[in-house]
């Protein structure tokens, strides 16, 4: 049915996902080649949000310690395109380094698909948190021999249902019209086997297509429905946490080798600084807004135990065409056993 991070996504929204509009055409300095010295980072959050502040502060530590000629650009709101365009941008050299959800990673590694495509699997932020330090080496290696290095690992909440219509069960979104990620076949091959209806479509268009009528329903954090004004017109969400948002600031290894050892140094301690304060001010922006749209009008669903007891029917149906698909299977094992060792209290 949906996709996780975006599958029924989010966050595609993300990092995440997450979040706004793409921007139309491409930035001149976005098509040249950057000099050594240079670091041009790309993302689709807005313009002065958390993530573009903590990108500012990483980008100051960084030329501090490389010294003079160093330049640091951050382009937000998805000017450099969407995320499968900004993997694509900084493997031509056209942008070092990116902000990205797991839609735009798993262009570079597939098996970090594991961490926001599986729905309803993890049931906090502490099993997230776990799971993630378990597989984070082995995934930051894969990264690295693939050209990229992970400054810093960063959420941006959980992936809720926004509606047009409320509904609080499975069946009473098979009627609705669903935003799928563009280019994203498998997603919509899975919902369409469970009687779902996705259309594929750009994060510009959310906007435009739920005012329209095009489509009816939106998987979205809570962040990006408020700070899109998806909820003005899509007014129920169901309080359900389908999926976290899940994402990394990466770099190219080329600009990496460039760097001084001391700019390096600054850049990693500079990322895991980010890190931290995209994880922990994120989470706690999503309950501020919910707060807020409640507030403008937005009604809150939350399934009883029967209707939950049917969502998580839905998951398990999901998984066998989850694993080997969008999620490779030797990672999507791993995971299953990493959180049952966590609920086992084998930490």
């Amino acid at each position: 049915m949906l996709r996780i991070g975006t599958f029924f996504t989010a966050h595609r929204i993300s990092l995440l996902g997450l979040l706004f509009s793409l921007a139309v055409g491409l930035i001149a300095a976005g098509q040249a080649q950057a000099a050594p010295g240079q670091l041009r980072i790309g993302t689709l959050a807005p313009k002065n949000s958390l993530y573009h502040r903590q990108l500012m502060e990483v980008g100051e530590a960084w030329r501090s310690a490389q010294g003079e000629g160093a330049k640091y650009l951050v382009y937000p709101d998805g000017s450099q395109g969407g995320e499968t365009d900004m993997a694509r941008r900084m493997r031509i050299g056209q942008l070092q380094g990116a902000l990205l959800s797991v839609v735009g990673l798993r262009e570079i590694e597939p098996s970090i698909s594991a961490l926001q495509n599986m729905p309803l699997l993890f049931r906090s932020w502490d099993e997230v948190d776990y799971v993630r330090e378990k597989m984070r080496p082995a995934i930051e290696k894969k990264f690295l021999d693939k050209g990229f290095v992970v400054l810093a690992w960063g959420d941006a909440g959980w992936v809720r249902f926004f509606s047009k219509e409320p509904a609080v069960r499975p069946d009473d979104y098979r009627k609705m019209k669903f935003f799928a990620w563009a280019g994203e076949s498998e997603q919509q091959d899975i919902m369409k086997s469970l009687g779902y209806t996705p259309v594929p479509l750009e994060t510009s268009d959310i906007l435009p297509s739920i005012q329209t009528g095009m489509i009816s329903a939106v998987p979205a954090t809570p962040y990006f429905a408020l700070a899109s004004q998806v909820y003005a017109t899509a007014g129920h969400m169901l309080d359900i946490n389908w999926a976290p948002i899940v994402g990394a600031l990466v770099v190219t290894k080329k600009s990496w080798d460039e760097m001084s050892p001391a700019a390096r140094d600054a850049l990693k301690a500079a990322g895991t600084r980010a890190g931290l304060q995209m994880r922990t001010q994120a989470r706690k922006e999503v309950d501020e807004a919910v707060a807020a749209m409640k507030k403008r009008g937005l009604q809150v669903h939350t399934p009883n135990p029967e209707q939950m007891k049917e969502w998580n029917t839905l998951a398990e149906q999901l998984y066998p065409r989850i694993r080997g698909k969008m999620v490779p299977a030797e990672t999507f094992d791993e995971v299953m056993k990493l959180l049952k060792d966590y609920r086992a209290g084998k930490r």
